[in-house]
């Protein structure tokens, strides 16, 4: 076509008309379309702290492992998260440094405060939000478990009960653990106290059971901040259920182990090889997590018929518990403040033998869905029973099921954004108010 019909034809007045208008039409249509995508419109965002570095979704354990789960679950009700984590941060520094690594981590975490406090609310386990409390965001703590509560819980270890002395006194002696106690516990009483800073100051703090949300009231925590919202578990824990029994029931330890002399008593190891040893008869089996490779060694070889999985991934331990319904689930901890492994043991029809620590009183029902115990001889007793008792055994883990089922992420999710929006009201009526 040549040139000048070309000229002629784009300075018609009708088509230049034609093209205004058409341009026109697409700058409001393409503007409505991208307000209408960023109107994927959160209802609200939310930061998520994490004190720890970034890593691999299936490795996540405790925090870590919750915040993703509450993420996700969280997502599906219109609630962006965000994921904040330490740029820096001195990897197995010894306890006595603990201080310095908090220090560290805060100021890492001040790295991002830009972008933070564009959120509606910043969220993080304990006292992580505490550099934040300075700025105009409502701060939420959330607490699985408190550093008082440890202290509190864990005698030193000349004042264990001599059944638990004499392990710890053999773990000694073949070199699992390099001291009988901890040196100090300065770092330990230091971040106690900083906890309570940050859960006072907040605008408001979850308790993932009732026991923590007392522990936050007697600390001096207003009541009316606190807001019990228990955990949840992951859904693929439901999807792998089996109600077929095992053969022969075994005795099952699920959960961390802990590394030094104080993690090791405060999830009663020694109870546990004590309850191992009173039944060399039966098959037992470990899921731990624990970074004491020597005590990984020697546990191998310290009962019969005794078969472990250590820092198996978590997205594969349904697999290893499931063939096991009907077998009994001890829970040795001397604290928890909610306890993750007895929900998921649960899940997989393993009857939990439990001390009353965590939500373990909130829903075990003795003689129904598992047992609360005071003594390691009263676990013993009551192992031994539902061994003999088949039928009262199965019946129990079908309601060990039918009890974990009470945790499913959407669950959690709704109580959160019940939180969030509640929190998000009172920001905004106490920001016009103070206009």
């Amino acid at each position: 076509m040549p040139n000048s019909i070309k000229k002629k034809r784009k300075s018609d007045p009708q088509r230049k008309a034609f093209y205004a208008t058409r341009s026109f039409l697409r700058y409001f249509s393409s503007d409505k379309t991208k307000s209408s995508s960023n109107h994927q419109q959160y209802k609200i965002k939310v930061a998520f702290i994490h004190n720890e570095k970034k890593i691999h979704v299936g490795m996540h354990t405790g925090a870590a492992q919750i915040n993703q789960l509450m993420a996700q679950a969280l997502g599906s009700l219109g609630v962006k998260v965000k994921h904040f984590y330490p740029l820096r941060g001195l990897t197995d520094a010894p306890i006595h440094l603990r201080g310095l690594t908090n220090i560290l981590f805060f100021y890492s975490m001040l790295e991002h405060k830009d972008k933070m406090l564009k959120f509606d609310i910043i969220q993080g386990t304990t006292y992580t939000p505490l550099p934040f409390l300075a700025f105009d965001i409502p701060i939420i703590c959330h607490f699985g478990s408190t550093t008082r509560g440890f202290l509190d819980s864990v005698p030193t270890t000349k004042k264990l009960p001599t059944s638990e002395w004499r392990i710890f006194k053999e773990l000694y002696k073949y070199d699992v653990i390099p001291e009988m106690d901890l040196k100090t516990f300065r770092p330990m009483e230091d971040i106690a106290d900083v906890e309570i800073v940050a859960a006072e100051r907040a605008t408001a703090c979850i308790a993932t059971s009732k026991k923590v949300r007392r522990e936050l009231i007697e600390a001096g925590v207003p009541k009316e901040n606190v807001v019990v919202i228990h955990n949840a578990i992951e859904d693929y824990w439901f999807t792998s259920q089996q109600t077929e029994p095992v053969k022969d029931p075994h005795l099952v330890f699920l959960g961390r182990l802990g590394n030094d002399v104080f993690t090791l008593k405060l999830k009663g190891l020694a109870r546990l090889v004590n309850f191992y040893r009173a039944f060399p008869d039966v098959p037992k089996m470990t899921v731990c997590m624990t970074t004491n490779r020597k005590l990984k060694d020697w546990l191998k070889v310290s009962f019969p018929k005794h078969y472990m999985y250590v820092n198996l991934r978590k997205d594969l331990i349904p697999g290893a518990l499931a063939p096991l319904f009907g077998s009994l689930l001890f829970l040795s901890s001397r604290y928890e403040g909610f306890s993750l492994s007895l929900i998921e043991g649960m899940s997989q029809g393993l009857v939990p033998i439990s001390f009353p620590v965590g939500v373990a009183p909130e829903i075990i029902e003795n003689g129904v869905n598992g047992f609360l115990v005071e003594s390691e001889k009263e676990a013993e007793n009551l192992a031994r029973q539902l061994l003999k008792d088949d039928s009262k055994r199965l019946a129990m883990a079908k309601e060990a099921q039918k009890t974990a089922e009470l945790f499913h992420s959407s669950r959690i999710a709704d109580d959160l954004l019940a939180l969030y929006q509640k929190v998000r009201k009172e920001y905004k009526e106490t920001s016009k108010n103070n206009r």
